[in-house]
């Protein structure tokens, strides 16, 4: 005899209960996610120590043609664009003081430092980390995992590492494209709105900010991408034997992702 459903509380303590059950469900995520962090965290120490055996140099190359090469249309079409915004507001706000040359200031130390490394990391979370459950996730549903397990292959070496080894090699690089097409775009705008010509545009680019206003914005890009492809192939592998698992966790990914 099935145990009948218990119903759910309504009105306010049904809003505290999913409150709490959201909560405990997010304490628990948070623990799995710890756990698995420190299995890859072994398997690429164990990796780096015999580097013969354990990394896949041909999929790591595939991850970051994927990852990176594939991704610079969609990078440098948007990171234009926002080099582009950028330059305009700034310029449409500062031309009440007469100021519209720090402009230049603004778009440069906005775009390195900040906003050039986030959109790009927004943009692979949205891309390659949502391909990355999608695939594992799928190879979960057609039992491919189980007969890899059942071979006595290692699912981490196998299909974890190259995705986060070529995404923490790819996403630094796409970050500094995406610095050079803001700023592209943003000297456009000011050519064209403020008649400010390219010379005197990278002189005072030159004047408003240094190589550590560049690697400010860059060494993030590595930790971003860890987290990226962390999240992705984790969530990948908590997918369940059905078609609507994999759309979910598809999403869910994304979210954790740009969160983190």
């Amino acid at each position: 005899r099935e145990k009948p459903t218990p119903r759910l509380p309504t009105g306010f303590r049904g809003r505290l209960y999913k409150i709490g059950r959201a909560t405990i469900h997010g304490y628990r995520q948070g623990v799995s996610i710890l756990g698995y962090l420190g299995r890859v965290t072994v398997e690429t120490g164990e990796a780096i120590v015999a580097p013969k055996h354990n990394l896949r140099i041909t999929a790591i190359f595939h991850q970051v043609e994927e990852t990176g090469i594939n991704a610079l249309p969609i990078v440098g079409l948007l990171s234009f664009l926002i080099g582009v915004v950028l330059a305009y507001q700034g310029a449409d706000q500062l031309r009440q003081f007469g100021a519209e040359i720090f402009t230049i200031n603004l778009l440069g130390v906005g775009l390195l430092r900040e906003i050039g490394g986030l959109i790009t990391a927004i943009i692979v979370a949205g891309r390659s980390g949502s391909a990355f459950t999608a695939h594992i996730g799928t190879m979960r549903v057609n039992e491919e995992i189980d007969a890899m397990q059942t071979m006595g292959l290692n699912t981490v070496d196998t299909l974890v590492l190259p995705r986060i080894i070529g995404l923490v090699i790819a996403l630094p690089l796409l970050t500094f494209y995406s610095d050079i097409m803001g700023l592209i775009g943003g000297a456009m705008m000011c050519w064209i709105s403020l008649d400010i010509t390219i010379p005197v545009f990278l002189r005072q680019l030159n004047d408003a900010i240094s190589v550590n206003t560049l690697m400010v914005g860059l060494i993030k890009a590595p930790v971003f991408a860890f987290v990226i492809a962390l999240v992705g192939c984790y969530e990948g592998f908590q997918v369940e034997r059905n078609a609507a698992s994999v759309g979910q966790l598809t999403t869910r990914s994304v979210v954790e992702a740009i969160f983190l």
